[in-house]
């Protein structure tokens, strides 16, 4: 039986969670790559429908979080909170930071003038790099929860939809016969 009602609501679903998330990402100040990478695939199978929800690949740390690990004394890891991902021995790769650097107004810029003694852009840029990702290591980041929310926010209401859906598609099947 086809149930074409139910795939309906089923895509509307999607399209809302990514359009709010989406949403969320403008809020935060995102500059689009992140935004333009999410995604979602519907296939259907014997059992139902399946929804696969796709990002660049950082999106689910941006979601969720990534707990610090900066350490006390003893060497435990200080930061103890609920965050999904964590740094334990990898810092982010500092070069990943560059375009983050430029748009955040971080990197050296050449305005032309002598200013009394020359400065090595490249270096002060790597410099610039490997301080953040430091910081990034130590800290963590915090988690944004830009697609959870919209995704619990619309999943409440599936349920309902689809056995609305279901109901009417059935009584449909039931007329015609």
């Amino acid at each position: 039986m086809r149930l074409e009602a139910v795939k309906t609501t089923v895509n509307k679903f999607a399209q809302l969670v990514l359009s709010q998330a989406k949403k969320n990402l403008q809020k935060k100040g995102s500059t689009g790559n992140l935004a333009n990478s999410l995604k979602y695939k519907l296939t259907e199978s014997e059992k139902g429908f399946i929804i696969s929800f796709f990002g660049i690949e950082y999106a689910d740390f941006i979601d969720k979080g990534v707990k610090g690990a900066i350490r006390d004394k003893s060497g435990a890891i200080k930061n103890k909170d609920d965050r999904f991902y964590a740094y334990t021995t990898k810092m982010p790769p500092p070069s990943k930071l560059d375009k983050w650097i430029v748009r955040k107004g971080l990197a050296p810029r050449q305005n032309g003038k002598f200013t009394g003694r020359k400065i090595n852009t490249v270096g002060f840029k790597k410099s610039i790099q490997f301080l953040v990702a430091r910081s990034i290591y130590s800290k963590g980041i915090k988690a944004s929860l830009f697609f959870t929310k919209p995704f619990e926010k619309e999943y409440k209401t599936l349920a309902n939809s689809i056995v609305n859906d279901f109901l009417i598609e059935i009584d449909n099947k039931i007329d015609k016969k």
